[in-house]
Protein backbone atom coordinates (compact mmCIF):
# COMPACT_ATOMS: atom_id res chain seq x y z
CA UNK A 1 0.00 0.00 0.00
CA UNK A 2 1.63 3.32 -1.06
CA UNK A 3 2.51 6.13 1.89
CA UNK A 4 0.76 9.11 0.97
CA UNK A 5 0.11 12.50 2.93
CA UNK A 6 -3.96 13.24 2.71
CA UNK A 7 -4.15 16.32 1.42
CA UNK A 8 -1.98 15.04 -1.91
CA UNK A 9 -4.33 12.37 -2.50
CA UNK A 10 -4.76 12.25 -6.45
CA UNK A 11 -8.19 12.06 -8.15
CA UNK A 12 -7.50 8.83 -9.16
CA UNK A 13 -5.79 5.86 -7.40
CA UNK A 14 -5.44 2.37 -6.71
CA UNK A 15 -6.70 0.79 -3.43
CA UNK A 16 -7.18 -2.16 -1.78
CA UNK A 17 -10.67 -2.68 -0.04
CA UNK A 18 -10.24 -4.03 3.24
CA UNK A 19 -14.23 -4.29 4.26
CA UNK A 20 -17.72 -3.35 4.16
CA UNK A 21 -18.93 -0.27 5.90
CA UNK A 22 -22.34 0.08 7.08
CA UNK A 23 -24.12 1.35 4.65
CA UNK A 24 -22.56 -0.96 2.25
CA UNK A 25 -19.45 1.10 1.31
CA UNK A 26 -16.39 -0.52 0.20
CA UNK A 27 -13.71 1.08 3.00
CA UNK A 28 -10.20 1.33 2.26
CA UNK A 29 -6.99 3.66 3.98
CA UNK A 30 -4.28 5.34 3.04
CA UNK A 31 -1.94 6.31 5.80
CA UNK A 32 -5.43 6.01 8.38
CA UNK A 33 -7.62 8.14 6.35
CA UNK A 34 -10.44 6.48 5.12
CA UNK A 35 -11.97 6.17 1.83
CA UNK A 36 -15.51 5.23 1.12
CA UNK A 37 -16.04 3.56 -2.30
CA UNK A 38 -19.10 2.39 -3.91
CA UNK A 39 -19.37 -1.13 -5.55
CA UNK A 40 -16.61 -1.82 -3.96
CA UNK A 41 -16.40 -5.59 -2.36
CA UNK A 42 -13.63 -6.39 0.15
CA UNK A 43 -10.48 -7.57 -1.03
CA UNK A 44 -10.78 -6.04 -4.35
CA UNK A 45 -7.95 -4.29 -5.59
CA UNK A 46 -9.29 -1.09 -7.98
CA UNK A 47 -8.64 2.21 -9.66
CA UNK A 48 -11.14 4.83 -7.91
CA UNK A 49 -11.87 8.65 -8.78
CA UNK A 50 -12.29 10.19 -5.56
CA UNK A 51 -15.23 12.51 -5.06
CA UNK A 52 -15.55 14.91 -1.96
CA UNK A 53 -13.08 15.07 0.44
CA UNK A 54 -13.63 15.76 4.06
CA UNK A 55 -11.48 16.09 6.99
CA UNK A 56 -11.62 12.14 7.79
CA UNK A 57 -12.95 10.70 5.43
CA UNK A 58 -12.98 10.62 1.35
CA UNK A 59 -15.73 9.43 -0.86
CA UNK A 60 -15.22 7.44 -3.93
CA UNK A 61 -16.08 5.15 -7.05
CA UNK A 62 -14.70 2.48 -8.58
CA UNK A 63 -13.46 3.11 -12.35
CA UNK A 64 -12.10 0.22 -12.78
CA UNK A 65 -11.56 -3.38 -11.03
CA UNK A 66 -8.16 -4.32 -10.90
CA UNK A 67 -8.06 -7.44 -9.12
CA UNK A 68 -11.70 -8.53 -8.27
CA UNK A 69 -12.03 -10.33 -4.57
CA UNK A 70 -13.13 -13.99 -4.79
CA UNK A 71 -16.51 -12.83 -3.48
CA UNK A 72 -17.21 -10.56 -6.44
CA UNK A 73 -19.97 -11.94 -8.91
CA UNK A 74 -22.13 -10.63 -11.62
CA UNK A 75 -24.95 -9.16 -10.95
CA UNK A 76 -28.48 -11.44 -11.68
CA UNK A 77 -30.11 -7.94 -12.42
CA UNK A 78 -29.09 -5.70 -15.40
CA UNK A 79 -30.11 -2.67 -13.25
CA UNK A 80 -28.25 -3.11 -10.51
CA UNK A 81 -25.71 -0.36 -11.21
CA UNK A 82 -28.41 1.81 -12.37
CA UNK A 83 -31.51 1.47 -9.67
CA UNK A 84 -29.51 1.42 -6.88
CA UNK A 85 -31.71 -0.45 -4.34
CA UNK A 86 -29.34 -3.57 -4.46
CA UNK A 87 -26.11 -2.38 -3.47
CA UNK A 88 -24.39 -5.68 -2.24
CA UNK A 89 -25.81 -7.80 -5.42
CA UNK A 90 -22.18 -8.17 -6.77
CA UNK A 91 -21.43 -9.70 -3.94
CA UNK A 92 -21.49 -13.69 -3.65
CA UNK A 93 -24.39 -14.35 -0.84
CA UNK A 94 -22.33 -16.63 1.37
CA UNK A 95 -20.14 -13.74 1.25
CA UNK A 96 -22.79 -11.11 1.99
CA UNK A 97 -23.62 -12.77 5.17
CA UNK A 98 -20.13 -12.82 6.47
CA UNK A 99 -19.92 -9.02 5.62
CA UNK A 100 -23.32 -8.01 7.66
CA UNK A 101 -22.05 -10.13 10.82
CA UNK A 102 -18.68 -7.73 10.46
CA UNK A 103 -20.98 -4.60 10.24
CA UNK A 104 -22.71 -5.85 13.33
CA UNK A 105 -19.60 -6.62 15.26
CA UNK A 106 -17.68 -3.61 14.07
CA UNK A 107 -21.10 -1.31 15.19
CA UNK A 108 -20.85 -2.86 18.68
CA UNK A 109 -17.31 -2.20 19.05
CA UNK A 110 -17.92 1.19 18.01
CA UNK A 111 -20.72 2.35 19.67
CA UNK A 112 -21.39 -0.35 22.54
CA UNK A 113 -18.03 -0.32 23.53
CA UNK A 114 -17.46 -3.58 23.25
CA UNK A 115 -18.25 -7.20 20.94
CA UNK A 116 -20.90 -9.09 22.89
CA UNK A 117 -21.40 -13.07 21.40
CA UNK A 118 -22.54 -12.06 18.07
CA UNK A 119 -23.85 -15.68 16.57
CA UNK A 120 -23.86 -16.51 12.48
CA UNK A 121 -26.64 -14.58 10.25
CA UNK A 122 -29.34 -16.78 9.21
CA UNK A 123 -29.56 -16.57 6.34
CA UNK A 124 -32.96 -15.31 4.01
CA UNK A 125 -35.11 -18.45 2.44
CA UNK A 126 -35.25 -16.83 -0.18
CA UNK A 127 -32.89 -14.51 -2.38
CA UNK A 128 -34.94 -13.20 -5.29
CA UNK A 129 -38.65 -12.90 -5.15
CA UNK A 130 -38.49 -11.92 -1.55
CA UNK A 131 -39.53 -8.49 -1.28
CA UNK A 132 -43.21 -8.51 -0.59
CA UNK A 133 -43.83 -4.45 -0.30
CA UNK A 134 -43.39 -2.91 -3.43
CA UNK A 135 -43.32 1.09 -2.86
CA UNK A 136 -42.60 2.81 -6.81
CA UNK A 137 -42.31 5.98 -7.22
CA UNK A 138 -44.58 7.66 -10.29
CA UNK A 139 -43.39 10.22 -13.13
CA UNK A 140 -44.35 11.07 -16.50
CA UNK A 141 -41.76 11.61 -19.56
CA UNK A 142 -41.59 15.53 -20.74
CA UNK A 143 -42.81 15.15 -23.96
CA UNK A 144 -44.71 11.85 -24.52
CA UNK A 145 -45.98 12.16 -21.16
CA UNK A 146 -45.31 8.40 -20.84
CA UNK A 147 -46.04 7.42 -17.08
CA UNK A 148 -42.70 6.16 -15.64
CA UNK A 149 -42.58 3.91 -12.36
CA UNK A 150 -39.48 2.60 -10.27
CA UNK A 151 -36.88 3.38 -7.87
CA UNK A 152 -34.09 6.52 -7.67
CA UNK A 153 -31.03 6.38 -9.61
CA UNK A 154 -28.44 6.08 -6.48
CA UNK A 155 -27.96 9.83 -5.14
CA UNK A 156 -30.27 11.69 -7.56
CA UNK A 157 -33.50 12.19 -8.34
CA UNK A 158 -33.81 10.96 -11.73
CA UNK A 159 -36.54 8.16 -11.75
CA UNK A 160 -35.30 4.90 -13.22
CA UNK A 161 -38.09 3.30 -15.40
CA UNK A 162 -38.54 -0.40 -14.13
CA UNK A 163 -40.04 -2.94 -15.90
CA UNK A 164 -38.32 -5.99 -14.27
CA UNK A 165 -37.30 -6.67 -11.01
CA UNK A 166 -35.97 -9.99 -9.78
CA UNK A 167 -36.23 -9.16 -5.79
CA UNK A 168 -40.09 -9.04 -5.96
CA UNK A 169 -42.66 -11.45 -6.98
CA UNK A 170 -43.08 -11.55 -10.56
CA UNK A 171 -46.53 -10.95 -10.90
CA UNK A 172 -45.93 -7.51 -9.11
CA UNK A 173 -44.18 -6.58 -12.25
CA UNK A 174 -46.93 -7.20 -14.36
CA UNK A 175 -49.31 -5.08 -12.37
CA UNK A 176 -47.12 -2.38 -12.23
CA UNK A 177 -46.89 -2.42 -16.44
CA UNK A 178 -50.76 -2.84 -16.15
CA UNK A 179 -51.05 0.39 -13.86
CA UNK A 180 -48.51 2.37 -16.63
CA UNK A 181 -50.66 1.50 -19.86
CA UNK A 182 -54.20 2.24 -18.59
CA UNK A 183 -53.15 5.05 -16.05
CA UNK A 184 -52.78 7.15 -19.86
CA UNK A 185 -56.18 5.18 -21.02
CA UNK A 186 -57.91 6.84 -17.93
CA UNK A 187 -56.60 10.68 -17.65
CA UNK A 188 -54.31 9.69 -15.04
CA UNK A 189 -51.47 11.75 -15.03
CA UNK A 190 -47.81 10.95 -13.26
CA UNK A 191 -46.44 13.85 -10.68
CA UNK A 192 -43.76 15.82 -12.48
CA UNK A 193 -42.27 18.70 -10.40
CA UNK A 194 -44.87 18.57 -7.86
CA UNK A 195 -47.63 18.80 -9.94
CA UNK A 196 -50.08 15.40 -11.57
CA UNK A 197 -51.83 13.16 -9.66
CA UNK A 198 -50.28 9.76 -9.56
CA UNK A 199 -47.20 10.33 -6.96
CA UNK A 200 -46.52 6.47 -6.06
CA UNK A 201 -47.92 2.74 -6.57
CA UNK A 202 -47.78 0.70 -3.13
CA UNK A 203 -48.03 -2.93 -3.65
CA UNK A 204 -48.21 -5.24 -0.05
CA UNK A 205 -48.90 -8.61 -1.30
CA UNK A 206 -49.32 -12.32 0.21
CA UNK A 207 -46.39 -14.93 0.00
CA UNK A 208 -48.94 -17.31 1.62
CA UNK A 209 -51.88 -16.91 -0.97
CA UNK A 210 -49.98 -14.44 -3.77
CA UNK A 211 -52.93 -12.23 -3.62
CA UNK A 212 -52.51 -8.30 -3.73
CA UNK A 213 -53.50 -5.51 -2.23
CA UNK A 214 -52.49 -2.11 -4.59
CA UNK A 215 -52.67 1.90 -3.16
CA UNK A 216 -52.37 4.85 -5.75
CA UNK A 217 -50.59 7.24 -3.81
CA UNK A 218 -52.34 10.46 -5.25
CA UNK A 219 -51.54 14.22 -5.29
CA UNK A 220 -55.22 15.31 -4.34
CA UNK A 221 -57.66 15.15 -1.29
CA UNK A 222 -60.27 13.35 -3.35
CA UNK A 223 -60.69 10.74 -6.01
CA UNK A 224 -60.80 11.79 -9.61
CA UNK A 225 -63.31 9.97 -11.99
CA UNK A 226 -60.03 8.75 -13.66
CA UNK A 227 -58.46 7.18 -10.82
CA UNK A 228 -61.65 5.34 -9.76
CA UNK A 229 -61.84 4.25 -13.32
CA UNK A 230 -58.03 2.96 -12.87
CA UNK A 231 -58.98 1.54 -9.32
CA UNK A 232 -61.73 -0.41 -11.12
CA UNK A 233 -59.53 -1.73 -14.05
CA UNK A 234 -56.90 -2.98 -12.10
CA UNK A 235 -59.49 -4.99 -9.94
CA UNK A 236 -61.46 -6.55 -12.41
CA UNK A 237 -58.79 -7.08 -15.44
CA UNK A 238 -55.65 -8.37 -13.10
CA UNK A 239 -55.61 -12.02 -11.21
CA UNK A 240 -55.32 -12.27 -7.33
CA UNK A 241 -55.82 -8.59 -6.26
CA UNK A 242 -57.75 -8.49 -2.70
CA UNK A 243 -58.09 -5.07 -2.98
CA UNK A 244 -57.72 -1.32 -4.60
CA UNK A 245 -57.46 1.79 -2.56
CA UNK A 246 -56.20 5.50 -2.72
CA UNK A 247 -54.08 6.95 -0.53
CA UNK A 248 -54.25 10.10 -0.56
CA UNK A 249 -51.19 12.89 -0.05
CA UNK A 250 -50.48 16.25 -0.98
CA UNK A 251 -47.27 17.23 1.08
CA UNK A 252 -44.45 18.07 -0.67
CA UNK A 253 -42.04 15.30 1.70
CA UNK A 254 -40.69 12.16 1.18
CA UNK A 255 -43.42 10.10 2.99
CA UNK A 256 -45.40 7.90 0.67
CA UNK A 257 -48.14 7.55 2.01
CA UNK A 258 -50.85 10.37 3.62
CA UNK A 259 -53.25 9.73 6.72
CA UNK A 260 -56.51 9.20 4.61
CA UNK A 261 -56.63 5.58 2.97
CA UNK A 262 -60.11 4.98 0.63
CA UNK A 263 -60.35 1.40 -0.09
CA UNK A 264 -62.58 1.25 -3.48
CA UNK A 265 -62.27 -2.17 -4.76
CA UNK A 266 -62.42 -5.45 -2.86
CA UNK A 267 -60.47 -5.73 0.91
CA UNK A 268 -58.51 -3.15 2.28
CA UNK A 269 -56.07 -5.94 3.53
CA UNK A 270 -53.97 -9.10 2.71
CA UNK A 271 -53.29 -12.37 4.57
CA UNK A 272 -50.27 -13.66 5.71
CA UNK A 273 -48.91 -16.49 7.55
CA UNK A 274 -46.30 -16.70 10.39
CA UNK A 275 -45.89 -19.62 12.99
CA UNK A 276 -48.89 -21.44 11.45
CA UNK A 277 -51.32 -18.29 12.10
CA UNK A 278 -53.37 -16.25 9.53
CA UNK A 279 -52.43 -12.65 9.99
CA UNK A 280 -54.03 -9.42 8.07
CA UNK A 281 -52.10 -7.11 6.54
CA UNK A 282 -53.23 -3.23 5.53
CA UNK A 283 -51.93 -0.43 3.93
CA UNK A 284 -50.18 1.32 6.33
CA UNK A 285 -49.67 -1.70 8.61
CA UNK A 286 -46.07 -2.25 9.71
CA UNK A 287 -45.14 -5.32 8.20
CA UNK A 288 -42.36 -6.85 7.37
CA UNK A 289 -40.90 -7.17 3.57
CA UNK A 290 -39.56 -10.38 3.36
CA UNK A 291 -42.40 -13.15 5.10
CA UNK A 292 -40.33 -16.46 4.91
CA UNK A 293 -37.16 -14.49 6.93
CA UNK A 294 -39.69 -12.78 9.46
CA UNK A 295 -41.49 -16.42 10.15
CA UNK A 296 -37.56 -17.65 10.50
CA UNK A 297 -37.35 -14.94 13.73
CA UNK A 298 -40.93 -15.48 15.20
CA UNK A 299 -40.25 -18.87 14.91
CA UNK A 300 -36.77 -18.37 16.58
CA UNK A 301 -38.01 -16.34 19.38
CA UNK A 302 -40.86 -18.36 20.26
CA UNK A 303 -38.57 -21.79 20.47
CA UNK A 304 -36.33 -19.52 22.36
CA UNK A 305 -39.28 -18.64 25.17
CA UNK A 306 -40.40 -22.31 24.86
CA UNK A 307 -37.40 -23.36 25.94
CA UNK A 308 -36.48 -21.28 28.89
CA UNK A 309 -40.08 -19.95 29.96
CA UNK A 310 -42.93 -21.94 30.85
CA UNK A 311 -46.33 -19.22 30.63
CA UNK A 312 -44.76 -16.93 31.14
CA UNK A 313 -46.20 -12.75 30.70
CA UNK A 314 -45.37 -11.06 27.41
CA UNK A 315 -45.61 -7.13 27.03
CA UNK A 316 -45.32 -6.77 23.34
CA UNK A 317 -44.27 -2.80 22.67
CA UNK A 318 -44.46 -1.45 19.48
CA UNK A 319 -46.84 -4.30 18.58
CA UNK A 320 -48.01 -3.19 14.82
CA UNK A 321 -50.24 -6.43 14.60
CA UNK A 322 -48.96 -8.06 17.59
CA UNK A 323 -47.50 -10.78 15.37
CA UNK A 324 -44.98 -11.21 18.18
CA UNK A 325 -48.11 -12.15 20.86
CA UNK A 326 -50.42 -13.95 18.73
CA UNK A 327 -47.62 -16.06 17.47
CA UNK A 328 -46.36 -16.61 21.53
CA UNK A 329 -50.10 -17.46 22.68
CA UNK A 330 -50.38 -20.38 22.73
CA UNK A 331 -47.31 -20.90 24.93
CA UNK A 332 -47.21 -17.91 27.14
CA UNK A 333 -50.15 -16.66 29.82
CA UNK A 334 -50.98 -13.65 29.05
CA UNK A 335 -49.86 -10.88 26.37
CA UNK A 336 -50.73 -7.68 26.93
CA UNK A 337 -49.94 -5.47 23.75
CA UNK A 338 -49.40 -2.06 22.76
CA UNK A 339 -49.53 -0.16 18.87
CA UNK A 340 -50.18 3.63 18.46
CA UNK A 341 -51.36 3.01 14.58
CA UNK A 342 -55.13 2.31 15.02
CA UNK A 343 -55.58 0.49 11.93
CA UNK A 344 -53.00 -2.22 13.43
CA UNK A 345 -55.04 -2.55 16.41
CA UNK A 346 -58.11 -3.10 14.05
CA UNK A 347 -56.50 -5.76 12.46
CA UNK A 348 -54.59 -7.16 14.96
CA UNK A 349 -58.32 -7.74 16.95
CA UNK A 350 -60.32 -9.27 13.93
CA UNK A 351 -57.29 -12.16 14.11
CA UNK A 352 -57.47 -12.48 17.60
CA UNK A 353 -61.55 -12.51 17.49
CA UNK A 354 -61.01 -15.12 14.52
CA UNK A 355 -58.81 -17.47 16.03
CA UNK A 356 -60.34 -17.30 19.36
CA UNK A 357 -57.30 -16.11 21.44
CA UNK A 358 -58.40 -15.35 24.77
CA UNK A 359 -55.15 -14.39 26.65
CA UNK A 360 -54.47 -10.84 24.36
CA UNK A 361 -54.92 -7.55 26.03
CA UNK A 362 -54.68 -4.61 22.96
CA UNK A 363 -53.65 -1.36 23.65
CA UNK A 364 -54.08 1.34 20.97
CA UNK A 365 -52.17 4.02 22.33
CA UNK A 366 -48.39 5.53 22.73
CA UNK A 367 -45.50 3.04 24.00
CA UNK A 368 -44.18 5.76 26.13
CA UNK A 369 -47.66 6.90 28.00
CA UNK A 370 -48.91 3.10 28.07
CA UNK A 371 -45.27 2.28 29.62
CA UNK A 372 -45.70 5.23 32.33
CA UNK A 373 -49.09 4.05 32.99
CA UNK A 374 -47.99 0.31 33.75
CA UNK A 375 -45.54 1.41 35.54
CA UNK A 376 -47.66 4.01 38.04
CA UNK A 377 -50.07 0.81 38.52
CA UNK A 378 -46.77 -1.50 39.74
CA UNK A 379 -47.29 -3.87 36.19
CA UNK A 380 -44.48 -6.49 35.76
CA UNK A 381 -43.94 -8.76 32.82
CA UNK A 382 -41.80 -12.01 32.40
CA UNK A 383 -40.45 -10.87 28.85
CA UNK A 384 -40.67 -7.31 26.60
CA UNK A 385 -40.69 -7.42 23.34
CA UNK A 386 -39.40 -4.73 21.91
CA UNK A 387 -39.53 -4.10 17.99
CA UNK A 388 -39.14 -0.42 17.55
CA UNK A 389 -38.91 1.64 14.34
CA UNK A 390 -35.04 2.53 12.95
CA UNK A 391 -34.84 5.23 15.15
CA UNK A 392 -34.52 2.58 18.03
CA UNK A 393 -35.75 3.76 21.33
CA UNK A 394 -35.97 6.31 23.68
CA UNK A 395 -33.79 6.40 26.91
CA UNK A 396 -37.49 7.05 28.75
CA UNK A 397 -38.93 4.21 27.31
CA UNK A 398 -36.11 1.96 28.11
CA UNK A 399 -36.26 2.87 31.43
CA UNK A 400 -39.76 1.95 31.48
CA UNK A 401 -38.92 -1.09 29.64
CA UNK A 402 -36.57 -1.86 32.36
CA UNK A 403 -39.11 -0.99 35.12
CA UNK A 404 -41.74 -3.08 34.03
CA UNK A 405 -39.25 -6.75 33.26
CA UNK A 406 -38.60 -9.08 35.56
CA UNK A 407 -36.69 -11.41 33.62
CA UNK A 408 -35.59 -10.55 29.74
CA UNK A 409 -35.89 -7.74 26.91
CA UNK A 410 -36.04 -9.29 23.77
CA UNK A 411 -35.07 -6.82 21.47
CA UNK A 412 -35.54 -6.67 17.89
CA UNK A 413 -34.01 -3.98 15.39
CA UNK A 414 -33.59 -3.49 11.69
CA UNK A 415 -30.72 -1.02 12.59
CA UNK A 416 -27.15 -2.58 14.05
CA UNK A 417 -26.69 1.27 15.50
CA UNK A 418 -29.91 2.25 17.00
CA UNK A 419 -29.57 -1.10 18.66
CA UNK A 420 -25.79 -0.64 19.79
CA UNK A 421 -26.75 2.74 21.64
CA UNK A 422 -29.75 1.22 23.58
CA UNK A 423 -27.98 -1.84 24.37
CA UNK A 424 -24.99 0.60 25.98
CA UNK A 425 -27.80 1.92 27.65
CA UNK A 426 -29.18 -1.23 28.90
CA UNK A 427 -26.07 -2.56 30.18
CA UNK A 428 -25.19 0.73 32.46
CA UNK A 429 -28.34 0.00 34.09
CA UNK A 430 -27.16 -3.47 34.74
CA UNK A 431 -28.39 -5.61 32.11
CA UNK A 432 -26.66 -8.32 30.69
CA UNK A 433 -26.33 -9.02 26.86
CA UNK A 434 -26.23 -12.83 26.31
CA UNK A 435 -25.80 -12.40 22.66
CA UNK A 436 -27.14 -11.33 19.44
CA UNK A 437 -28.50 -13.27 16.54
CA UNK A 438 -29.00 -11.68 13.13
CA UNK A 439 -31.24 -12.60 10.32
CA UNK A 440 -30.79 -11.73 6.94
CA UNK A 441 -33.65 -9.67 6.08
CA UNK A 442 -32.77 -7.84 2.62
CA UNK A 443 -30.96 -9.89 0.55
CA UNK A 444 -27.97 -7.77 -1.59
CA UNK A 445 -28.71 -4.78 0.66
CA UNK A 446 -26.67 -3.37 3.57
CA UNK A 447 -29.66 -4.24 6.01
CA UNK A 448 -29.59 -6.50 8.64
CA UNK A 449 -32.39 -7.32 11.15
CA UNK A 450 -31.29 -8.37 14.60
CA UNK A 451 -32.54 -10.29 17.76
CA UNK A 452 -30.87 -9.51 21.04
CA UNK A 453 -31.45 -11.17 24.33
CA UNK A 454 -31.23 -8.76 27.31
CA UNK A 455 -31.09 -10.27 31.05
CA UNK A 456 -32.45 -8.59 33.93
CA UNK A 457 -29.87 -9.73 36.67
CA UNK A 458 -31.51 -7.54 39.67
CA UNK A 459 -33.58 -4.22 40.09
Amino acid sequence: MQTINKKDIPQEITVEVEKLSNLGYGIAKIDGYVIFIEGACPEDTVKIRIGKKNKNYANAKVLEVIEPSKDRVEPFCPMQKICGACQLQFIDYKAQLKFKKQVVEDTMRNILGEIPEIREVIPSPKIKEYRHKIQYPVSETKDSKRIIAGYYKSGTHELVNIKYCPIQPDYCDKIIEFIKDEAKNCGVTGCRENSGELRHIVIRTSEYNKKSLVILVVNSKSASDGIKKLARRIYENLENISGVGINFNTKNTNVILGDKTEILEGEGFIEEKLCDKIFKVGAKTFFQVNPQSADNIFRYIKEYVSTNFSAPSILDAYAGITAFGICLSDIVDKVVSVEEVKESVELAQEVVKENRIGNIELHNMDAGRFFEQEVKSGQQFDITILDPPRKGCSGESLDYAYKLTKKQIIYVSCNPATLARDLKYLKEKGCRIEYIQPFDMFPHTYHIENVAIITLDSH
